[in-house]
């Protein structure tokens, strides 16, 4: 069991999986931190020195953090706006190699056709 374990690890795909794992761990700290540093404090100025951070509202004793929220939801845009131009920017430099297409089958009444006339050349 330890061998197969092993050898799972080592094939390619899941270490590339645990790479990317990684890079995108930390790929989210810098997002968060653009967001949380920049973006957020920019948009708090044009709403008049809103901090999302901070904003919560009280319901009895709970309190929701909708501020949380939306720089959550901006976090999310953000890394899906940056994968975009990543893999735009990859398919515009490697651009699908197409297969040749394969020949299209010859009806069957022209294979016959072919099949009588090479018969008859071979008779003569």
């Amino acid at each position: 069991m330890l061998k197969e374990f092993k050898e799972f690890i080592m094939k390619g795909d899941v270490l590339s999986l645990a790479v990317a794992v990684i890079i995108g761990a930390a790929f989210g700290a810098i997002v968060a931190s653009l967001v949380a540093d920049i973006i957020t404090p920019i948009i708090g100025v044009i709403l008049g020195g809103v901090d999302f951070a901070g904003q919560v509202i009280t319901v009895g004793e709970a309190e929701i953090g909708w501020g949380n929220f939306v720089q959550a939801i901006i976090n999310f845009l953000i890394v899906a706006f940056v994968l975009f131009l990543i893999i735009k920017s990859y398919n515009t430099a490697n651009p699908p190699v197409e297969a040749d297409p394969e020949p299209e089958a010859e009806p069957a009444d022209v294979v016959l056709l072919k099949e009588i006339r090479d018969l008859l050349a071979s008779r003569r």
